[in-house]
């Protein structure tokens, strides 16, 4: 199977990488507005691609993604780049939405030219409302990274706290991959105990706990680059195996960003994932307050889309 990725950044790199070594596609094609880096990217990793199953990896232009059955969009401003990196500011990665719009401006028509039945995972941030341009712009399987990242974050924070195993949690993060995304407490469990049962040996309040461990995961990117520049490989993973998922038509189920009727827009909720992308989206007994939660970040994105659009209103009205 084939897969494209655009942008060789410090995430497509990142991405690269995983999918390298998972083994996910059997061809990659890479894609970067400097072609240089592409190439660049591409031939490092070649050099030690014989220690992972079998890849062709090589940089191309938009005409070599013909036959690729998903393709990653990485490029874009990052957090860091664009200043979206104030804990205090409740825009978070909305603050890239008009920068990053205008690449994808660039990108969308090029690509539906050549792939336009093709998976598009979206992984530059914001990626929901990114998904919803790609999704508008006439693409029909359109994914965003969404909280699949938030949810592992979530995971390992409980897990460590709870002395055990991450893959022994179950944990949602749901709504926006951002500031207003939902933390589902009520149905958090280990090995089927909820986790606030398992945690009462903890010496820290329940509320106490709850917020310390929201703002370490909301805010985690943050963190990461302070110290890194950039946030690139947990994001880079977790596309990997959502690419994998995709191109096994593995069906597992994921928390992971698509267009979503009720709240009319794209946003994390569970969902069963395969070759055509979200087969089934399955959303989780909430309490009142995640409910609400829930609500009031579907209100937040809906509100980024209805700027996105006015920014198109104004372009095309420029243009013409």
């Amino acid at each position: 199977m084939k897969i494209g990725v655009i942008g060789a950044g410090a995430v497509g790199s990142a991405c690269l990488m995983s999918l390298v070594l998972r083994g996910t596609a059997r061809e990659i094609v890479v894609l970067d507005k400097d072609r240089k880096r592409a190439k660049a990217v591409a031939t490092d990793l070649q050099y030690g691609a014989s220690l992972s199953p079998r890849v062709d990896i090589r940089d191309g232009d938009y005409a070599d993604l013909a036959g690729a059955a998903l393709v990653m969009i990485t490029a874009g401003l990052n957090e860091k780049t664009g200043g979206a990196t104030d804990r205090n500011d409740p825009a978070g990665r909305l603050k890239l939405l008009d920068a990053n719009l205008g690449v994808y401006r660039d990108i969308v028509p090029r690509l539906l030219k050549v792939v336009p039945e093709s998976v598009i995972l979206v992984v530059t941030d914001p990626p929901d409302p990114l998904a919803d341009f790609v999704r508008m712009s006439g693409y029909q399987r359109v994914l965003s990274s969404g909280t699949f990242l938030d949810s592992l974050r979530f995971r390992f924070h409980l897990a460590r706290h709870l002395n055990v195993d991450p893959a022994s949690v179950e944990a949602q993060v749901v709504g926006e991959h951002g500031t207003s995304q939902v933390f589902l407490w009520s149905s958090a469990r280990v090995a089927g105990t909820p986790v606030f049962d398992a945690l009462r040996r903890i010496d820290q309040s329940r509320e106490e706990l709850r917020q310390s461990m929201e703002h370490d995961v909301r805010y985690a990117n943050i963190t990461i680059i302070e110290g890194n520049q950039a946030s690139q490989f947990g994001i880079g993973m977790v596309s990997a195996r959502i690419a994998e998922a995709v191109l096994r038509d593995e069906r597992a189920v994921i928390p992971i960003g698509s267009y979503n009727p009720e709240y009319g827009v794209t946003l994390s909720l569970p969902s069963v994932l395969g070759r055509a992308g979200v087969a089934q989206i399955l959303e989780p007994e909430m309490s009142d307050e995640e409910r609400q939660a829930l609500e009031r970040s579907a209100d937040t994105l809906r509100s980024a889309v209805a700027r996105m659009e006015d920014v198109g209103v104004h372009a095309e009205r420029k243009a013409s």
